[in-house]
């Protein structure tokens, strides 16, 4: 009530803490307490990586992501691998793929816009090499690859 000056005491703070008999818990039962918590947030962790896994890639039926923006333009297949290539508006992309991923073995990509330097990715990868991209509005392009030894390489495209 507004008019009301009765004195009322102090809360405990111990006691108005909502979890009071916690905090007056002998410490190896605040140390059990602790360990429960860590054992259940561990096996919540774990239901959801393992349904994450169960979930993966293929679940959702897409197709899947690619590395390279745009939509895809070109695939040269070729001995040992395989070239693929993006168009947006504005750049080109390339990347190329190993028929059998596996051990690291020697990979080259190069995309060159008509006028412009190339941009060139090699080196010892498994699966893929790439991607390059490339600004190549209003300009063809030509691309090469070499997966193990064995290359491909296109004309002017994508004109």
């Amino acid at each position: 009530m507004p008019g009301d000056t009765t004195a009322r005491p102090c809360p405990d703070p111990v006691r108005a803490h909502p979890r009071a008999s916690a905090l007056r818990a002998h410490p190896r039962e605040r140390l059990a307490r602790a360990r429960a918590r860590s054992v259940a947030y561990a096996l919540v962790l774990a239901l959801a990586a393992g349904l994450l896994v169960l979930a993966g890639p293929g679940a959702g039926g897409a197709a899947a992501v690619s590395v390279c923006q745009g939509r895809p333009t070109r695939t040269v297949s070729f001995a040992t691998g395989e070239l693929r290539l993006y168009r947006t508006r504005h750049y080109a992309c390339a990347l190329v793929l190993a028929k059998r991923p596996g051990a690291p073995r020697p990979m080259k990509v190069t995309l060159q816009p008509r006028g412009g330097r190339a941009a060139v990715v090699g080196g010892r990868w498994g699966r893929q090499a790439g991607p390059v991209t490339v600004h190549a509005l209003n300009r063809c392009v030509r691309a090469s690859a070499t997966v193990s030894g064995r290359s491909v390489s296109t004309g002017w495209i994508l004109c």
